[in-house]
């Protein structure tokens, strides 16, 4: 039995750094820094927008001016200094649509990390400099028309590109946009209408029906139901009354609140999230430095491909323009574009999808490791049943002494606990309206129970465990079913009696546990309770096998004998007293930590304690690897099929790639890798 509630919590391992979330936010109620991000890209955004137009404008006339193109039409309409019109045209194309590739060249070469925007600026710099050569007197064909296309196309690319990011990381902003800008906050004489970044705690603040609530906090007054489903995924809405909790964000229905304000805006669960996506949208996994190294040596390749292309034609008797234009092509096909996007654009999409379906990662290779797990053991208070304990049974060992009595002395023990067993008690104790008396020397039993002085007496309410482990007989009067956890009362040392409370399995254990044993996935039952309930529990869901009476600190290792045998763990749990499970385990799972989600240990936090939610993290983190391969495979292939090409291998059969169709690959490729990562979904 799980009874370690009247310990303290460990201190977290790591807590989040609010500290850099500045108080002010944007006119949604962002934080500045998110505004300040999205407000760049949409800048950029525009940037290449306009000289995409800019440079669509002046491509046709560069065209009609090309020797080659009225070659191919069949007209001749040459004159006196059309030469230097088309280079003059040309000029502006290359310095102004080209500015941001020559700009990257640049930044790439002072960061000594040569990529993209390098292989970009180096093949227009050698087409305009070829191109600038042949007009003042180098024998050949200019390249003015490929260059500007070429300009034109990767223009292109880069405005869809962008807009692709930003999709990914619309979800983000959408809950950004979550936060209310303003709060009604209740003086003792007025309402005065505050921004939200300035309440402080203890603030009482009115949410009226249909608005958002503008800070964590305690129902004060009021009943509503409230839609959470942005924040947790739970598409009900949940109804709330006096002294239960309500999340910043949250939509209020028909019925006016009055709500004590927890913390500051600061420090809200939505702030927390927002700053965990971002981290883990920022963050980097094994699958994308893979990618990254991949670009690297794409870069590498392109480079020497490029100038290997044109070497080999220039000496086999091409001419001039011939082999630089292959050497251009070539260049251009080999940018490691989509290759670049492949894995960040899954990144960004998965990692806000997870947050508004009730999923946070916190990791990020916990995340993608999670298609391997062969093994899942569940805690099971809250996670595979409700969690809410009910009196189901109270019987008095000693004929003096009432079941009232027996409640009244073990709730004074209970009263500082916030463990379900405690919580079942004090409910029970609050229908019968008991008095609860005050407790003295009080002190917890690690794994066991807790012990005090009440009235003058000594009162032990402990688990089963304990009166073995101290021998103390069970009376045969005992008699409990298989679902019931019991805990016994002892005053003075002598059993007085014992509390049966039960504890409903949630409706959907049995379709979670069954979704995973149709994905070879094994499900292990892990409880400090009795073999009886941990048995009937096991088998009426399915489950593979359970591990009983197992106190806090055996978890770890019982974890560490499943990974002896060579199972890929994961481990759900409440992130308190299963935190070094939680950190031994391959993918930690901190399930139902509700507002505090910097659980200590874990890679992922699950906002809601529902088993479903475990199944649809390993399903999305499938899904979201198979992208992820799906992207890379797509961008690596294509420039191993188009690199040839574009060196000329089928020159003698007649299939040559000029520098634009080049483009225009590459270009299909990226939208390929960006449209591919936007069909990311959770299936629920």
């Amino acid at each position: 039995m799980k009874h370690q509630h009247h310990v303290e919590k460990p201190a977290k391992k790591e807590k989040m750094d609010h500290s850099k979330m500045a108080h002010s936010k944007t006119k949604h109620g962002s934080n500045p820094t998110m505004g300040h991000e999205g407000h760049n890209h949409a800048m950029m955004i525009a940037d290449f927008k306009k000289r995409f137009y800019v440079v669509l404008a002046l491509t046709f006339p560069i065209m009609l001016l090309s020797e080659m193109i009225q070659q191919f039409i069949g007209v001749e309409w040459q004159f006196t200094g059309s030469s230097y019109i088309l280079f003059a045209l040309s000029s502006i194309v290359f310095f102004y649509g080209g500015w941001p590739f020559l700009k990257g060249l640049v930044d790439e070469v002072k960061a000594k990390n040569p990529g993209m925007m390098f292989l970009i600026g180096f093949a227009i710099t050698v087409a305009y400099v070829y191109s600038v050569a042949v007009v003042f007197g180098l024998q050949g064909m200019d390249f003015f028309w490929e260059l500007s296309t070429l300009i034109l196309i990767m223009l292109l690319g880069h405005w869809i590109e962008m807009k692709s990011i930003a999709g990914a990381s619309k979800e983000l902003e959408l809950l950004v946009q979550l936060m209310p800008v303003d709060a009604h906050m209740v003086m003792p004489d007025m309402m005065h209408d505050v921004k939200t970044d300035t309440l402080k705690e203890n603030d009482i603040i009115l949410v009226k029906p249909g608005e958002k609530v503008a800070a964590d906090g305690v129902v004060l007054e009021g009943e509503s139901y409230l839609n959470e489903s942005m924040l947790t995924g739970e598409s009900k809405p949940v109804q709330k009354g006096k002294g239960d909790n309500v999340i910043a964000g949250a939509i209020n229905g028909n019925g006016s609140i009055k709500v004590t304000v927890s913390h500051a805006a600061k420090d809200s669960y939505l702030s927390q999230v927002i700053k965990l996506v971002d981290d883990a949208q920022k963050s980097k996994s094994k699958t994308q430095l893979l990618a990254d190294k991949a670009a690297r040596w794409l870069t590498l390749i392109a480079l020497v491909s490029g100038i290997g292309t044109f070497l080999y034609w220039y000496l086999t008797g091409q001419s001039l323009a011939f082999a630089m234009e292959r050497m251009v092509t070539v260049i251009v096909i080999c940018c490691p574009h989509a290759l670049g996007l492949a894995v960040p654009l899954v990144v960004a999409k998965s990692t806000a999808l997870s947050a508004k379906n009730g999923l946070l990662i916190k990791n990020r290779t916990a995340f993608e490791n999670s298609r391997k797990i062969t093994t899942i053991v569940f805690d099971k208070t809250g996670t595979l049943t409700v969690g809410k304990f009910e009196v189901s049974k109270v019987v008095s060992l000693q004929k003096e002494l009432l079941e009232n009595e027996i409640l009244r002395l073990a709730s004074a023990l209970e009263q500082k606990s916030e463990h379900p067993i405690a919580t079942g008690i004090l409910q029970k104790v609050k229908e019968l309206s008991l008095p609860i008396p005050a407790t003295e020397n009080f002190n917890a039993i690690t794994g066991k129970g807790v012990e005090a002085t009440v009235e003058g007496k000594k009162i032990l309410v402990v688990s089963p465990g304990y009166l073995k482990e101290n021998n103390i007989p069970i009376p045969d009067s005992f008699e409990v079913n298989d679902t019931e956890t019991v805990v016994f009362v002892l005053i003075n040392n002598a059993l007085a009696g014992f509390i049966a409370l039960s504890d409903e399995i949630r409706p959907e254990s049995a379709e979670a546990i069954k979704t995973l044993k149709q994905n070879n996935i094994k499900s292990i039952l892990l409880t400090g309770d009795n073999d009886k309930v941990a048995k009937s529990v096991s088998e009426t869901l399915g489950m593979d096998s359970f591990m009983a009476q197992v106190l806090p600190h055996q978890k770890l290792e019982k974890i560490k004998e499943l990974q002896g045998k060579g199972e890929f763990v994961a481990m759900t749990g409440d992130g308190v007293n299963d935190a070094p499970a939680l950190a031994i385990a391959d993918v930690g799972i901190a399930v139902g930590s509700g507002s505090d989600i910097a659980a200590e240990t874990a890679g992922i936090i699950l906002v809601n304690s529902n088993p479903k939610d475990v199944v649809n993290l390993i399903l999305f983190g499938k899904a979201t690897y198979r992208k992820m391969m799906q992207n890379l495979v797509w961008a690596t292939g294509y420039n191993v099929i188009a690199l040839p090409l574009a060196a000329g291998v089928l020159y003698n059969q007649g299939v040559l790639l000029s520098p634009a169709a080049g483009a225009v690959l590459m270009t299909v490729s990226t939208i390929v890798v960006a449209i591919n990562a936007s069909m990311l979904k959770v299936k629920s």
